[in-house]
This record gives C-alpha cells, sequence and structure tokens, in this order.
C-alpha cells in the first residue's frame, strides 16, 4: 500500500539506502548493549537511556516516551516533518530521484494555491534583486547596503533586493503572469486598495530579504526602510505560507553547520545574520522580528545541543536575551550569551574591529547564562551601598541555587566569595536554603531534574510501553504476534485458528493489518510492516513487541500453549459472570435457574483446566 502519492517502491528504497544506526547517531549518542544500541532518547528527557535502536531490524523504540518505528518516522519526528516530507528529504540524500510527485500517481493532489503563492514568491524575490542591481531605482538601495559593508557576492548569495516606490509593480509583473491578485494578497505580496478597485504592491521603497521556508523556497519578505521611513523593518503577514513563530531567517542555509557543530547562534536581526556569515559564522539564524518562542526553541533544539544568544549590546537586547535563556533550557539546551562590546549590534562590531576579532574575542567566548544572569542582576542594583549589594547576593544566591551541578554552584560561590569578601558558609547556606524551597515547590514529575520537556510528557499515555509483570495472556498475545511478524507460516495458522480474537484491541489491530500482508504477497519484513502501520499507537506496540519479545524458542507445542492462554480470557470472564448470576439467582429464590447456571459453571472450569478440547 502506498503512502498518499508516493510508491512502496520508493518508500522501500529510501528505507534500504539509509542505516538506522548511523541516522540516528546524528542525533543521539549511541552505545552497544548485546544486540541493540541504546542512548538517551530525544524526544523527552530521562537520565537513564530507554531509547533503543535494532540494527537487525531497523526500527527504534523509547521504553519511555513510547516513540518508535523505522528511520523514516525517526527523521518525520524529530525534523518535524510529515510523514511524505521526511521520505522525499531522505531521497534527496541518497540520490534517489523523487518522482511521484507527477499527477497519474494516486492520492490527493497537491495544494495548487500554496504552490502558486511559492512560485509567485520565489519570482518577487528575483524581480526585487534584478531592480536593486541593474535598476537605475535600486541605486540608493545598492549604495545603502554596499555602506554597510555588503559584497556584491554577499548580496547575491542572501537574494537581497529593492521594493520601488511605485504603487504597483509587483502587482502588474504578476498579473502579466497570470497570477491571480486576491491569491496574492492571500499570500502577502499585495494589499487591497481601500476603495475596492484593485490591488497594490505590500512592499514599497524598501530593501527586501527574502525569508526561506526550511526547504529553501520563498516564503515571505522583511522589508527595510531606507532613511527615516516607518515603521523600520515591514515583515510579510502570516499566510498559509508564513507563521513568524515557527520560521527562523537563514535556517535553511545554516542548518548544516547546525547539525555538524551540534550549535546554533541565535542573532536579532537580518544585517546581523548576514554579517556575521560573511566573518565565518555559518550556523547562525534570526527569528523573524518578533519576540522567540518556544516553538522556536523546540525546533533548534530538534539540529543542535548549544546555543549562543549573540543579541544586541544595550539595555533592550541584554533583556530579551534574559527572556530567551530559560527557553532554551526548558528545550534541553546548553545556553551562552556573547558578549558585545559598549552596546552594539553584531554588525557593528564586525564593522569596528573587525571579522577576526569578533571571531576571537565575541563568539569564541561566550558566558555562561549563569554568568550571565549575574551579570545582567548586577546592573539593577547599587553595589557601592550595603543595602543594594544585600539584595544583589540574595538574588545571586537564587540564580546559583538553579544550577543542577554542586561543582559548578561552588565555582560561583567562590566567585562572590573573592570579589565581595562574603563568607562563603553563609553563601553555601543561603543557596541550600533556596534549593530546599525550589525542591519543596516542584511537583513530582518525570525527572525532575531534567525537565525541560515535562510539560510534553504529562500528556503522554501510561501504557506507552509494557509494565515490568504483564497478565499471561497478554505475554501470550505479545510473543505469538513476535514470531507473526518474523514467520509468514505462524501467521497463516493463527489466522485459521484464531483470527482476530485477541484481547487486547492493538493486538488485534496488529494481527489484521499483518494478514493483510501477508495476503499481498509480502514476504516477512517487519520494518516495510510497520511503514505500512500509518498509526503511531500501532507502530509503538509493534516496535515493543519485537524488541522485548524477540529471544525465546518456538514450536508447535509452544503456539498450542499461545492460543490457549489467548482464548481462555474470554471464558475465565464468562465464568466469572455466570458466578455473579448464580449468587443473584440464589439471593431470589429462583432454585431452577440458580441450577442451569450451576451446570454451565461447572461446564467452564472443565473446559479451562483441559478436560474437553484443549483448543477449544
Amino acid at each position: 500500500m502506498a503512502y498518499g502519492r508516493i510508491p512502496d517502491s520508493a518508500i522501500d528504497a529510501v528505507r534500504n539506502a539509509h542505516d538506522i544506526v548511523e541516522t540516528v547517531g546524528k542525533y543521539v549518542h549511541l552505545t552497544k548493549n548485546g544486540k541493540y544500541m541504546k542512548g538517551l532518547c530525544p524526544f523527552h528527557s530521562e537520565r537513564t537511556p530507554s531509547f533503543t535502536v535494532t540494527p537487525e531490524l531497523q526500527i527504534f523504540h523509547c521504553y519511555g516516551c513510547g516513540k518508535s518505528g523505522n528511520v523514516i518516522r525517526f527523521i518525520a519526528e524529530i525534523e518535524g516533518y510529515s510523514f511524505p516530507e521526511a521520505v522525499r528529504l531522505l531521497a534527496e540524500e541518497a540520490g534517489i530521484p523523487v518522482t511521484w510527485s507527477d499527477p497519474a500517481d494516486a492520492g490527493p493532489p497537491a495544494d495548487p494555491n500554496r504552490d502558486k503563492q511559492i512560485e509567485a514568491h520565489e519570482l518577487a524575490a528575483k524581480l526585487y534583486h534584478y531592480l536593486l542591481m541593474n535598476t537605475e531605482q535600486g541605486r540608493s538601495a545598492l549604495s545603502y547596503l554596499r555602506d554597510r559593508g555588503m559584497s556584491d557576492r554577499l548580496i547575491d548569495q542572501f537574494s537581497i533586493g529593492y521594493a520601488p516606490e511605485s504603487w504597483d509593480t509587483l502587482a502588474r509583473f504578476l498579473e502579466s503572469r497570470q497570477f491571480a491578485l486576491p491569491l496574492m494578497e492571500k499570500g502577502g505580496l499585495l494589499s487591497a486598495k481601500q476603495d475596492g478597485s484593485g490591488y497594490v504592491d505590500r512592499f514599497r521603497g524598501r530593501v527586501m530579504f527574502p525569508i526561506w521556508n526550511r526547504d529553501g523556497k520563498v516564503i515571505a519578505f522583511a522589508g527595510r526602510a531606507l532613511g527615516d521611513g516607518q515603521p523600520k523593518y515591514l515583515n510579510s503577514p502570516e499566510s498559509p505560507l508564513f507563521t513568524k513563530s515557527r520560521t527562523l531567517y537563514n535556517f535553511n542555509n545554516a542548518r548544516p553547520d547546525i547539525r555538524k557543530r551540534r550549535k546554533v547562534v541565535l542573532f536579532e536581526g537580518y544585517m546581523d545574520v548576514i554579517k556575521s556569515w560573511s566573518a565565518g559564522v555559518h550556523n547562525g539564524i534570526a527569528t523573524m522580528g518578533t519576540a522567540l518562542t518556544d516553538e522556536h526553541a523546540v525546533i533548534l533544539s530538534r539540529s543542535a545541543e548549544e546555543v549562543i544568544i549573540c543579541y544586541d549590546g544595550d539595555n533592550a537586547g541584554r533583556a530579551a536575551a534574559m527572556k530567551a535563556i530559560p527557553m532554551f533550557e526548558k528545550a534541553g539546551m546548553t545556553v551562552s550569551v556573547a558578549m558585545l562590546p559598549g552596546g552594539m549590534d553584531p554588525d557593528e562590531t564586525i564593522d569596528a574591529y573587525g571579522p577576526d576579532a569578533f571571531l576571537r574575542d565575541v563568539m569564541d567566548h561566550p558566558v555562561s547564562a549563569v554568568k550571565f544572569k549575574l551579570i545582567y542582576s548586577r546592573k539593577n542594583h547599587m553595589l557601592e551601598e550595603d543595602e543594594g549589594l544585600r539584595k544583589y547576593l540574595l538574588e545571586a544566591a537564587r540564580i546559583i541555587a538553579e544550577v543542577p551541578s554542586a561543582m559548578e554552584r561552588e565555582v560561583y560561590m567562590k566567585e562572590l566569595h573573592r570579589e565581595f569578601e562574603v563568607s562563603l558558609d553563609s553563601l553555601k547556606q543561603d543557596v541550600h536554603a533556596v534549593r530546599e524551597t525550589m525542591q519543596n515547590l516542584q511537583a513530582p514529575r518525570d525527572n525532575n531534574g531534567f525537565s525541560w520537556n515535562n510539560g510534553r510528557n504529562e500528556k503522554r499515555s501510561s501504557s506507552s510501553g509494557p509494565p515490568t509483570l504483564l497478565p499471561a495472556y497478554q505475554q501470550a498475545e505479545r510473543k505469538l504476534l513476535s514470531v507473526m511478524m518474523r514467520d509468514v507460516e505462524t501467521a497463516r495458522v493463527v489466522h485459521d485458528r484464531l483470527g482476530d480474537a485477541f484481547n487486547v484491541e492493538d493486538h488485534a489491530a496488529l494481527a489484521a493489518y499483518l494478514y493483510a500482508f501477508y495476503a499481498q504477497g509480502h514476504d516477512p519484513d517487519v520494518q516495510r510492516f510497520i511503514s505500512t502501520l500509518q498509526d503511531d499507537r500501532l507502530e509503538s506496540t509493534a516496535a515493543s513487541i519485537l524488541l522485548m519479545d524477540g529471544d525465546f524458542p518456538f514450536n508447535e507445542q509452544l503456539l498450542d500453549d499461545f492460543i490457549r492462554e489467548i482464548r481462555k480470557l474470554p471464558r475465565m470472564r464468562e465464568l466469572e459472570q455466570k458466578k455473579e448470576q448464580l449468587v443473584r439467582a440464589e439471593r431470589s429464590g429462583d432454585i431452577a435457574q440458580a441450577v442451569q447456571i450451576a451446570s454451565e459453571i461447572i461446564a467452564l472450569e472443565r473446559q479451562l483446566k483441559g478436560r474437553q478440547d484443549d483448543r477449544f
């Protein structure tokens, strides 16, 4: 069965081209544990590794949060892609031609409006860039960029352009190419006239910075006014293509370096990103003229373990950095802050001191998040006064108390002790008191010490992983399914003798999918079978069964025992119901009914003891 328009052959080719250990290893540090590879789960916080990869089966499973699947599912989960997007990405990485987008393929058609809007944005970016580089209209904007230290090569690389003062340059350009102007308004390129008589360009008299999605397609623009025009920056409005809270400027270009280094640099503005890129910072990104969001932090945490916040060195920039730090810490990232001189921004620092000094003195020596918080706190207190110093030291104790490492806390306390000549013992007492208060207030949750995504985990099902001791019938069902997924003949015998009479709903569903899988002529292939499920819960159940219950001897006698155990449960439940009916009949004085029920109970008990056909 194909996934939408993607044929099975393409999915199989993608799976076979990517070893799951190698792919997962780019995101998770894996260590060998018998025939498995284990590591800390990238999808939830944990101290003890519960994330398992099986090279033999080419699947992963986490016993903590329940996520599981094959290499395609892993990329979809870790990168936030849909299944088709993950297939496309892995296919392109492996050099497999992407041919399944042809109209002849089965499945729903692509959204023509979205495709048309992206096409229009791509053309608009080319038009703006041409106007900047080749026309009299763009001369002042080009001079402005060159005065800011932007080379023509850098302007070309980032496709920077110019939107002229004319009211309808882009509108006429798009209309001449048969684009529907109302659709272009919905995409954020045009604005409707107030009198309803037509459309005008949204951006006029501005230097234009294209904004790309993760696939490198232009989906929006940021326009900077020349001179004193307001607002200074004008972004495209939210649209089906563009969501500010999830979009990061330059992420598509920076992503390879971010993944390689496992580190990202967050800037405030587009010019900071571009100038820093020219200085050698190729893992820099920026938010879309809005404050950082939790979604931004989560997106970045999928590609990086560390983040350096390089906001402007003025009060506003440092205040913004203070707000950003807890968001990244919540997302499980190590945070540091680049300290810029004299209230400058990165762009100004590079111009004033040169790219080498910027890299050496700023980017190579960021301060830790704790150190930055202490520096920021100092500026809010009058340290020359006793009361100001007292308040600062109390606030410093609260900051240090949040540090998980006792050794790190000791280092910061000794720094305060040396600088302000305060008693080290008293500092330790204050920090200890704060930590006790924090622990008392902290609700018991999943790994409080590593709670970056506990909020997300609170909603997960408690049954995502099997309990330590399962009832006999559940163990029988799981072991039987484990063999069935590896052996077609066993699956056929179970189909004939048991059918869908599994007691656990998910087990019955897996059996039904498995019968259909083999009926289509497939040979046993657990990775391929799991990819046909297209259901997170069933994928998780199948993976956990394969990982936990694969090593046991199996023969015809054991097959009989499993089926007998599975079919026993409904009889046991029926027996309990009969016993309840017997009690009610006796209480009501219905002797005849009580005798009849008692006879039925005896027959059921004999069956359960195997005195009749042990195969039922």
